[in-house]
């Protein structure tokens, strides 16, 4: 009897629906050009791990129940006086995913913990990093299912990076959507990015109103001129003799 090779259902969804979906959209020749992702990784910081076994102890649980592998403990390259870290001093943790385990992770990702986060509206499309590689973090490691959350001594956050073999943000967008992954679409914009562009937007300047014209002070009625009384007729009687005399 043939042995039947299991397959993640992302894994099929991408190579019978997403590819032939971005051969036809971006005209690429082959089946081959079309991206992929290569890899997710989980990246947990620590700033107190070095004080604080309990903490980093705690922390590996937990990326080795929410990814099924056993996380890797991250440690300082240099020394930073600022922050009291030594070289070679514990950071954090993380985990990198590949093949099967990186499809499965994404399908519980993004169809049960990605909804249970608090006033979830979508991730964000300018989380690229120019490269096809897109990034984003998580407040909350108790919207994964497998946490129980009786046992969490504190809330701690994570970063997820997810690499694709492309080298653009347009194709990587349009992958991780069609894959499934809860992207914003770039033509919406929330509450948020419309108060920033109000920001960024320069300010108008107050228009000056013009100033009120002064009421014109009416010129003062003229007063009718009186006629002079009409002369009364001389009788020409008078005037005779006035000449005769």
């Amino acid at each position: 009897m043939a042995k039947v090779e299991y397959i993640p259902s992302y894994k099929k969804k991408y190579l019978n629906d997403v590819r032939p979906h971005l051969v036809k959209k971006f005209n690429l020749k082959s089946m081959m050009q079309a991206p992929k992702i290569q890899k997710i990784t989980l990246n947990i910081g620590l700033g107190d791990a070095k004080n604080n076994s309990k903490a980093l102890q705690a922390a590996l649980d937990e990326l080795m129940l929410i990814t099924g592998q056993k996380p890797v403990i991250t440690k300082a390259r240099k020394d930073v006086s600022n922050f009291k870290v030594r070289k070679g001093f514990p950071v954090g943790c993380k985990v990198t995913l590949r093949k099967n385990y990186m499809y499965e992770f994404l399908e519980r990702l993004c169809a049960v913990a990605l909804p249970r986060t608090r006033d979830f509206r979508g991730l964000s499309h300018k989380s690229f990093d120019g490269q096809g590689n897109y990034s984003f973090g998580i407040k909350e490691q108790v919207v994964f299912p497998e946490i129980d959350y009786d046992k969490v001594d504190t809330i701690r956050g994570m970063d997820v990076i997810i690499t694709t073999s492309s080298d653009s943000d347009e194709i990587s967008y349009e992958m991780l959507r069609a894959l499934g992954v809860p992207i914003r679409d770039k033509t919406v914009k929330t509450e948020e990015e419309e108060v920033e562009t109000k920001q960024q937007a320069p300010a108008e300047e107050p228009v000056e109103e013009a100033p009120a014209e002064e009421p014109v002070e009416e010129a003062p009625a003229e007063e009718p001129v009186e006629e002079a009384p009409a002369e009364e007729p001389v009788e020409e009687a008078n005037l005779n003799e006035e000449n005769n005399g």
